[in-house]
């Protein structure tokens, strides 16, 4: 585990060779289930909170806690909601759960496949028959449905967040 005192001197670092034109300094340190969140701007800012001080585009670093790796948020993604399942998603790969997989496995379990399958069809217009027939045979059968079909019930984003950059790896030195 890293400690809140270690993830700060992981990021000082990276910002001591970052090559801003202007010194980069950490002013605030946020803790999340998954890490620490490392909010940073120029040394001015830092001192005036005045937003014309402000480096324009950054955003804060996430510290993994289990294992010191530094990836920055972009600003963006940072301050909108679902930075966190994002994260999660394309740095750990972990998958969110599938809104619609178990009310088409009630479905399945109480009116049957074909019910399960025109619910799936009107929640999820985006999957064909074959698809949707797949996806309701993996529910029925006890499993969860494959990935590219899952991800076809979710609403296509219009504008999805900027990506997660992984700056540096593993820490070699944890820190309790």
């Amino acid at each position: 585990m890293i400690s809140k005192e270690r993830a700060v001197e992981r990021v000082e670092s990276l910002l001591a060779t970052s090559g801003l034109p202007h010194e980069p300094v950490v002013h605030g340190v946020e803790e999340h289930a998954f890490g620490w969140l490392i909010v940073w701007d120029s040394a001015e800012y830092a001192r005036t909170r005045d937003p014309r001080d402000s480096l324009v585009g950054g955003g804060p670093y996430l510290v993994d806690r289990y294992d010191g790796s530094v990836h920055h948020i972009p600003v963006t993604t940072w301050v909108g909601e679902g930075w966190e399942e994002l994260y999660l998603r394309q740095v750990r790969g972990v998958r969110a759960p599938d809104p619609l997989a178990a009310s088409v496995r009630a479905l399945v379990d109480s009116a049957g496949t074909v019910a399960a399958m025109n619910h799936l069809r009107k929640r999820a217009p985006r999957l064909g028959l074959q698809e949707a027939k797949a996806y309701v045979m993996a529910v029925r059968d006890g499993s969860e449905p494959p990935h590219e079909l899952a991800d076809l019930t979710r609403e296509e984003e219009v504008c999805p967040p900027l990506a997660i950059e992984t700056l540096a790896g593993p820490d070699r030195q944890r820190s309790a």
